[in-house]
């Protein structure tokens, strides 16, 4: 890695919520990490977003590791209407 990718680059940690243990190389933006994070993914086939904040950073060998939280409250539901229906039951 060049020293100019590896001061534009960082690792994002998604330490709970449905990304629990994924990690992601993302560009820093304005030389930082971003303090926010909104991911994709699908759930039931269906494309749901994802809010997740970060918690802290540290360095990993020299490069950047920031660790996100899941925020529910804003983030659409990590299960389908009729997953939540069977766990009412």
């Amino acid at each position: 890695m060049s020293p100019e990718a590896h001061h534009a680059e960082y690792i994002a940690e998604f330490i709970d919520g449905p990304l629990e243990g994924d990690t992601e190389k993302r560009a820093l933006v304005d030389g930082k990490q971003e303090p926010e994070i909104t991911m994709m993914a699908l759930v039931d086939g269906l494309e749901s977003m994802f809010w997740y904040y970060e918690v802290d950073t540290r360095d990993v060998q020299g490069e950047l590791h920031a660790r996100y939280t899941f925020n529910a409250p804003e983030s659409d539901p990590s299960v389908s209407d009729d997953d939540q229906k069977l766990d009412a039951v």
